[in-house]
């Protein structure tokens, strides 16, 4: 049986959610949007003898994957997963405002699942805020993002958004989970997928 612990962290001038998770038995972890360089996530991970397996991406913008380097340089056995369709993305500086050339060393679709230690992943593909977004289920938790936050939803102005393809990830594939689902999104506070099924006022 899972032990998930879920520590979050504040970074840079876009307040981005960067999220440390890891099963509190067995060590292992992994890290959700790690957007920025900032020491207490070190700090954490040595003060809890972490042993950190993945970096997840829920998509290719800079300010979710400008700490990446960093990590990989600190733990060469860390993996970097991403969606299969964030490729041209991620490489791309331009379109992701980022440092761009990023490769993943896996890489996910719809549906796919992972254990990290006794942890269970499920990956869900909602394009929209950009072409390859995708949130990661665990258990009675989703990390949602810049697809969904706190009443209101991600932005689709910026290259390779999509208003309409967002709002169906949101209410054909995040929607449909109960509503007790806690919602950890990319930036801002958490919600569940109650509350804004009945108040978002974007969708």
């Amino acid at each position: 049986m899972s032990t998930a612990q879920i520590i979050r962290y504040v970074a840079g001038s876009y307040r981005t959610n960067v999220y440390l998770v890891y099963d509190d038995e067995t060590k292992d972890a992994f890290i959700v949007d790690p957007g920025y360089e900032f020491q207490k996530i070190y700090d954490d991970i040595e003060r809890l003898q972490l042993d950190p397996k993945y970096i997840i991406l829920t998509h290719g913008h800079g300010d979710h994957t400008g700490g990446i380097d960093l990590l990989k340089k600190t733990f060469p056995k860390i993996k970097l997963c991403a969606s299969v369709k964030e490729r041209k993305f991620l490489y791309d500086r331009d379109k992701s405002m980022g440092k761009g050339g990023i490769t993943a060393d896996i890489e996910l679709k719809d549906g796919d699942e992972m254990s990290v230690g006794p942890i269970k992943l499920k990956f869900i593909s909602t394009p929209g805020h950009t072409p390859g977004g995708m949130c990661i289920l665990m258990g009675d938790v989703l990390f949602s993002g810049d697809t969904l936050f706190r009443m209101s939803v991600g932005r689709t102005d910026m290259p390779g958004g999509d208003q309409e393809l967002l709002f169906d990830s949101i209410t054909e594939k995040l929607f449909i989970l109960p509503d007790s689902t806690t919602v950890l999104p990319g930036h801002d506070e958490a919600t569940t997928i109650g509350i804004e099924k009945r108040y978002n006022p974007f969708v």
